[in-house]
């Protein structure tokens, strides 16, 4: 009961400190294009007020942690999540470049728990990652929450799964969102993400890997479904860019074909 009520009191709190673990991480690349001029700006604040934006305030999480391309291990980026929870089994997050005012929308993610991963068929597990090691390790932080209140959140993501794309590739400078989406992946051991990009983020916001790691030691280990994972097998699954792509939906819809 008393913990219950500390997590209220965490809530009030993290409200009241909104800019906490924000405005610290720039985007990757600028945008090309010429400034807003007035007439943009003034009718951006008139929507900003006037219009209704349910969906985008049940996105009230915000996690930090790291992906790479499934097929290349070595092309590692740090991933802002901005996070809604659907119900207690799935969550869905969009995906920052960095957490500032010009941060720029790389991609998407679901998440889902391990009854509804269950569920999946064996091909369609494997395009997906699991969240063990980024809890346990603790690669995966949720900056500006105390400490009490991201470990119970750390509790409920480590036995979960998630679905990654990324469609603007900003961790290759690519200052347009150009080129085929690709499904991203998360870590599993040590040694494989690169310890310069964790130094960069921990020092951004004064948090320690290692410490987290640590305090996480009670946390229990789930058993992973060995359909994750799978690149950690050879099998790669990766979107590719085809000559041939609309007949193929066409045929694969059902739609008329030209």
């Amino acid at each position: 009961m008393m913990k219950n009520a500390y997590l209220l009191s965490v809530v009030f709190m993290v409200a009241l400190l909104s800019a906490c673990g924000g405005n610290n991480t720039p985007s990757n690349v600028g945008t090309p294009g010429a400034e807003k001029d007035a007439k943009s700006k003034t009718l951006e604040a008139g929507a900003d007020l006037i219009q209704s934006k349910s969906p985008l305030k049940k996105f009230n999480a915000y996690l930090d942690g790291f992906h790479f391309y499934n097929g290349n291990p070595k092309a590692q980026m740090e991933a802002h999540h901005y996070v809604s929870q659907l119900n207690e089994d799935m969550h869905q997050a969009i995906i920052f470049d960095g957490n500032g005012d010009d941060a720029k929308i790389m991609g998407i993610e679901y998440i889902i728990s391990e009854r509804l991963f269950k569920t999946l068929d064996a091909e369609e597990k494997k395009l997906w990652h699991s969240h063990h090691y980024e809890v346990k390790s603790g690669e995966l932080i949720a900056p500006g929450l105390p400490e009490l209140a991201e470990h119970e959140l750390m509790e409920k993501l480590v036995s979960t799964y998630g679905k990654t794309i990324h469609t603007w590739h900003t961790d290759q400078q690519r200052s347009l969102p150009v080129g085929s989406p690709m499904i991203m992946m998360g870590f599993t051991k040590d040694g494989q993400l690169k310890p310069e990009l964790v130094a960069a983020r921990d020092k951004r916001f004064n948090v320690s890997m290692a410490e987290k790691r640590k305090s996480r030691e009670d946390i229990p280990m789930p058993k992973v479904d060995p359909m994750a994972n799978t690149w950690e097998k050879g099998e790669i699954r990766q979107f590719t860019i085809s000559a041939n792509a609309d007949s193929a939906i066409k045929k694969h819809q059902g739609m008329p074909q030209h």
